[in-house]
């Protein structure tokens, strides 16, 4: 009979007095932690110690043979010249080989006919110059063995670790500034910092083109390597007070 109490009475609850209590319960006044979030972008600069030529040949011809033997015979002219200015087997590379038709100009009469005459080959090689004082007699050594294109000079530094640790500690400094600058403007006090990241880091960048004068008859080409510019952009968080 006791048994059949303490059932009936067990029924008789209300279903909320029997769920169980929640595991993260808040009380009205508890709020979610604020957040600031900022980035900020470091640079750093330095002198590059090498450079990229990028020069080649192109030729034509009546047939796509005609135009890749005089092409292969200027090229040799060309990496002969190459190793002659020092430059490494290892630093040469082929950076384009290519046989195209030649078409005539479109007849307006019929303008869907194209009549092929000739053949162009095109052969570009990128080549490592790590003295940059030989740079300009190197390019003009290039065209005078043959090459008739000169794509362009890209400067580099065989090291730039340094220089990119430095455009870090930049951006972490300048990533400080805003920290402390948006606390002060909101009249808040920053918290700890929450996280820490590196989103972009730029491989060294030149500070404009290069420029390259041939000054005169017996004297190479003058070409400015100016500087390169590493940049790095960090974002980080900070807690702030409830």
């Amino acid at each position: 009979m006791f048994r059949t109490a303490l059932l009936a009475c067990a029924l008789a609850l209300p279903a909320a007095a029997l769920a169980p209590a929640p595991l993260h319960a808040q009380t009205a006044s508890e709020t979610t932690e604020g957040t600031l979030s900022l980035s900020a972008r470091g640079e750093a600069r330095l002198a590059p110690d090498m450079a990229t030529v990028t020069s080649g040949v192109v030729t034509r011809g009546d047939t796509a043979a005609d135009a890749l033997r005089a092409n292969a015979q200027a090229m040799s002219g060309v990496f002969r010249e190459l190793e002659s200015a020092g430059i490494a087997r290892r630093d040469i590379q082929t950076a384009q080989l290519s046989i195209n038709p030649v078409y005539a100009p479109v007849n307006r009469d019929q303008p869907s006919e194209q009549r092929i005459t000739g053949y162009e080959a095109r052969n570009t090689v990128s080549a490592i110059v790590r003295d940059l004082d030989d740079l300009g007699a190197t390019i003009d050594a290039l065209v005078e063995a043959g090459a008739n294109q000169l794509d362009g000079v890209n400067f580099a530094h065989s090291d730039p670790r340094e220089a990119r640790d430095e455009a870090r500690r930049n951006a972490i400094a300048e990533l400080n500034r805003l920290r402390d600058l948006y606390g002060e403007a909101a009249g808040v006090e920053v918290g700890p910092l929450k996280s820490l990241s590196e989103q972009n880091v730029q491989q060294p960048q030149p500070m404009g083109y290069a420029r390259m004068e041939a000054m005169a008859a017996d004297a190479s080409t003058e070409v400015a390597p100016g500087e390169l510019v590493i940049a790095v952009t960090v974002t980080g968080s900070w807690a702030l007070p409830r």
